[in-house]
């Protein structure tokens, strides 16, 4: 009697603990495989699942989320025979859980290794500058090849980035004396660009002054020539009344002329370089009178009008 119920107690612990194994709570994120005597069978979705805890039982447990995988840094010899160390990062997704369990052994060491290579393979085909200044070209090369190889993994790769490209030592300084010579060179450009510039402004300044300088002289000798031209009508009109006033017998009129000779003479004298002393002759008393009568003269013309 007591084995009886020493086997319902094994009987009724051993259904309970099937029943608690064959229920499975898949994690968000998370898919299961399920194999039946070792052979692939079915995937498990997130939640809670059925499975038959006799013959089936869960083989991988495979993460569906986006991960990160460091690619270890490499020496990579360039296409002109330059040495460079080359580091990487690369974004993967589980899109079949299947296939990355069974299709490849060590999903993320494969995804790793094809890296490597790759990377070896793209920047050994570009020249040292290409590969410093081409980084999102290197970038877009290596995903499509890689995404490519990794489909049959059930596997897609969404991103793969170049973290870090270091030249050697001594390629570093040559790259250093070049970056400071373009800039030494682009300074002295701008340098004398400045002076040319300041040598244009200059001379149009001084074109400009030259302009206005000419004129100047211009309109001083237009000035100049009308009051010669003023200068002129008044001598012919006074001339032209003078004669009128000889017609009428007017001795003041002779006079004016007598008198105006008479200075010039004088002045030419005057002004003589070789003349040390001037004498002024005693009828220079006489000038006084014909200024006076050239004065009634005048006043005479005056009445007239």
């Amino acid at each position: 009697m007591e084995f009886v119920n020493f086997l319902y107690i094994f009987l009724a612990v051993l259904g309970v603990a099937m029943l608690l194994r064959s229920f499975k709570a898949v994690p968000q994120g998370m898919e299961y495989t399920v194999e039946q005597f070792g052979r692939y069978v079915k995937t498990l979705k997130p939640g809670l699942t059925f499975i038959n805890p006799i013959t089936q039982t869960v083989g991988y447990k495979m993460n569906m989320r986006e991960r990160v995988i460091d690619i270890p840094s490499q020496d990579v010899i360039t296409k002109d025979n330059a040495m460079v160390t080359a580091d990487a990062v690369v974004f993967i997704q589980v899109v079949d859980a299947r296939q990355a369990a069974y299709e490849v052994n060590n999903l993320d060491n494969a995804i790793k290794n094809l890296c490597l290579t790759n990377v070896r393979t793209v920047v050994g085909s570009m020249d040292l500058d290409e590969v410093l200044s081409r980084r999102d070209e290197i970038n877009a090369r290596l995903l499509q090849v890689i995404d490519a190889a990794t489909d049959p993994w059930g596997t897609k790769v969404t991103r793969i980035e170049i973290k870090d490209l270091s030249p050697p030592h001594d390629i570093t300084q040559a790259m250093n004396k070049q970056m400071k010579a373009e800039r030494e060179k682009r300074a002295e450009v701008l340098m004398a660009e400045g002076q040319k510039q300041s040598q244009i402004l200059k001379a149009e300044g001084e074109k400009e002054a030259a302009i206005r300088e000419a004129e100047g002289r211009r309109e001083a000798a237009f000035l100049d020539a009308e009051a010669r031209e003023r200068e002129a009508e008044a001598e012919a009109k006074a001339t032209a009344m003078v004669s009128q006033a000889i017609a009428r017998g007017d001795v003041n009129a002779v006079n004016y002329f007598v008198a105006q000779e008479y200075v010039k003479a004088f002045e030419k004298l005057a002004v003589s370089p070789n003349q040390k002393t001037v004498i002024v002759p005693a009828e220079f008393s006489n000038l006084a009178a014909t200024v006076g009568g050239l004065g009634a003269l005048i006043e005479a013309g005056k009445g007239q009008k």
